[in-house]
């Protein structure tokens, strides 16, 4: 890799918003909007090692001041997030979930391959089972102005 695209823990400080994700299956078949039309999300690498992650699908709506457990239900199942330590090693960026939304996820190690394009970073997952399909879903954030919120 020549010096100049090296990823080093520098090059990822900071806050990024999501601009685009999709998924593929291992056939090809491809997913535009894995987490709905117009998801929002944000992902922070601090200095210090540590990572916090959010995604909210698109089209989520708002509870219902008596919300019923169907609303609730949906509401969780349309928000991810966790939080951890990470580790860079080459492009392989390792999430170490201390918490999350999902508890199947603490103690696990997301790892994602990392690549950079101007201020922008794409992660990619390693082949996953997702709703019966093994899939890939890839993630592109944007970097936001500002440096690293967690060192103010």
């Amino acid at each position: 890799m020549p010096l100049e695209t090296q990823i080093t823990p520098d090059r990822v400080i900071g806050t990024w918003k999501l601009v685009h994700a999709i998924s593929r299956t291992e056939a090809g078949e491809r997913n535009e909007n894995p987490y709905g039309v117009g998801p929002s999300g944000l992902l922070t690498y601090s200095s210090d090692g540590r990572v916090v992650a959010l995604i909210s699908f698109g089209g989520r709506k708002p509870l219902s001041v008596k919300c019923k457990a169907e609303e609730k239900l949906e509401a969780f199942d349309t928000f991810l997030a966790y939080a951890g330590r990470y580790s860079l090693v080459g492009d392989r960026m390792t999430h170490h979930v201390e918490i999350s939304s999902i508890q199947n996820y603490v103690g696990r190690d997301l790892v994602r391959t990392m690549s950079f394009e101007d201020d922008r970073i794409t992660l990619v997952t390693p082949p996953t089972p997702v709703n019966g399909k093994v899939r890939t879903v890839e993630l592109t954030w944007q970097r936001l102005p500002g440096g690293d919120p967690l060192k103010l």
